[in-house]
């Protein structure tokens, strides 16, 4: 099979257990907001920055190796998988001794058995980390969405009903250590691999001097997107920390739909045309017009739509959330740029370059929070939408010269693209304001009557801009 039918067969398979996932995750959390309170989703919330951290130390450095790597053999599979077996023994260690520290920093004591029995997942997800990397190499997105569908929706299925039987914030736990289970049954089911009682020292030096840097910069990037929550969540109410996570949850959806999907496609693909720079710097500014013209758009429509959207969804009682899930959208729009800027530099070999790119844009994150921090909520939130562009610019900047395809140029092509889906916003948002909303009609109908006047402003402008991504798309889609 070509590289382009190959990543378009990958594109549609991703997509479709993407898309599927998040809606069943999606229906899942609907139903758990309408039966729990704001501040359960705000424990659950508080513990996510450790978990996260756990497993980006497990996950990100050496699973990249495997992918990008070429003449892999048993012993580099059975090597990576029993180290992160054993890593994760030694991290769910450590988080068992700390637990009762991380209560006194919340000032929550419930946190400390939460926590020892949530960090489980750590040697669950142990044991699959390494199959779903060998899936994703082989670009094989059809076999891991028969996995992931059945264990997002019976484990969802499981938290509802603890739920609904008031385990109230366990409910949550236990979803999402059941769902890891399912995942991992179903790995070492549909993968075809297991490993050897092997472990070579040749074999780990070599992905673990690629992989350690990529583990450093993911851990980086994991504090970063976590550390409003830390902040929110040791400063402000367990309910606030619920609003903030339900909206930053809610925003993510068009993203991880889109943005996801195509960066778990191009890694492989992009590794596959790495010595070919010509090559390398189409494939990514195609890429990168069809994310920004189908994510801005839905993002904005999204921040238009918010109060009814909530309302709609999950009730009157997260309405407190709508303002913090606007400015979220508006900062989600060029948040999938950022992984693919990486990833060029990821294909090249550069790790060296990302931990470097991560450890300066970090470095303005706190310097910029710590300036923001007496201005409340609304100045982390407000900060966290200026510094998406910022960061945007930061990842361009090495990844655009080993491509020929500098910041100006990459700005130039996506500029048009984000301008009519704000015109389309604008216009919508006027709309909606001095038409839809004074009619009093039902939110369900005040949404799509503002979705159909979206759409048909933004794709009506679209063609006549005469948008790349339009024409790419019918090429690249409808004439497979």
């Amino acid at each position: 099979m070509s590289l382009r039918k190959k990543t378009i067969s990958g594109l549609i398979w991703n997509f479709t257990q993407q898309f599927s996932v998040q809606l069943i995750g999606f229906c899942i959390t609907i139903i758990l907001a309408r039966i729990l309170l704001p501040a359960e989703f705000g424990l659950i919330a508080m513990l996510a920055v450790f978990i996260a951290v756990g497993n980006s130390l497990l996950e990100s450095g050496l699973a990249s190796s495997l992918i990008r790597s070429s003449d892999l053999g048993q012993d580099d599979y059975s090597t990576v998988f029993f180290f992160n077996l054993g890593g994760s023994i030694v991290l769910y260690g450590i988080i068992y001794l700390i637990a009762p520290l991380i209560s006194s920093f919340y000032h929550q004591d419930v946190l400390t058995l939460i926590l020892r029995v949530y960090a489980l997942d750590f040697i669950i997800n142990a044991f699959y980390g390494v199959q779903n990397a060998r899936l994703t190499k082989e670009m094989n997105f059809k076999t891991q969405m028969k996995i992931q569908i059945p264990a997002v929706l019976i484990g969802g299925l499981l938290g509802v009903f603890l739920a609904w039987q008031g385990y109230g914030v366990w409910s949550l736990v236990w979803m999402g250590l059941f769902q890891s289970f399912l995942s991992t049954v179903m790995h070492w089911i549909y993968s075809g691999w297991a490993p050897s009682l092997v472990f070579n020292k040749e074999c780990f030096k070599k992905h673990f001097y690629f992989g350690y840097k990529m583990t450093l910069t993911g851990l980086l990037d994991i504090l970063y997107k976590n550390i409003y929550v830390l902040i929110i969540g040791k400063f402000y109410s367990a309910a606030q920390l619920g609003f903030y996570s339900r909206a930053d949850s809610v925003s993510q959806l068009p993203i991880a739909n889109i943005s996801a999907v195509i960066n778990k496609v191009t890694y492989p693909m992009f590794a596959s045309i790495s010595d070919d720079d010509v090559r390398l710097k189409g494939v990514y500014k195609r890429l990168m017009q069809q994310v920004i013209f189908w994510n801005a758009p839905i993002l904005i429509f999204l921040a238009v739509v918010a109060e009814p959207l909530f309302r709609f969804l999950l009730t009157s009682k997260w309405v407190p959330a709508v303002p913090y899930f606007q400015i979220l959208c508006l900062a989600g729009v060029m948040y999938p740029l950022h992984s693919y800027n990486l990833n060029i530099l990821k294909v090249k070999g550069r790790s060296d370059l990302i931990l470097k790119l991560e450890f300066i844009k970090k470095s303005i994150c706190v310097v910029g929070i710590l300036c923001v921090f007496p201005f409340g909520i609304y100045g982390l939130l407000y900060f966290q939408l200026m510094f998406n562009f910022l960061g945007y610019y930061i990842n361009s900047i090495y990844s655009g010269q080993l491509i020929n395809y500098p910041i100006r140029e990459q700005i130039g092509d996506i500029v048009p693209i984000i301008a009519t889906s704000v015109f389309a916003g604008i216009l919508c948002f006027l709309a909606d304001m001095l038409c839809f909303s004074s009619l009093q009609l039902l939110d369900i109908t005040r949404i799509i009557i503002d979705g159909l006047f979206f759409s048909l402003i933004y794709l009506a402008s679209s063609s006549i801009l005469k948008l790349a991504p339009i024409h790419d798309f019918k090429q690249l889609i409808l004439k497979r």
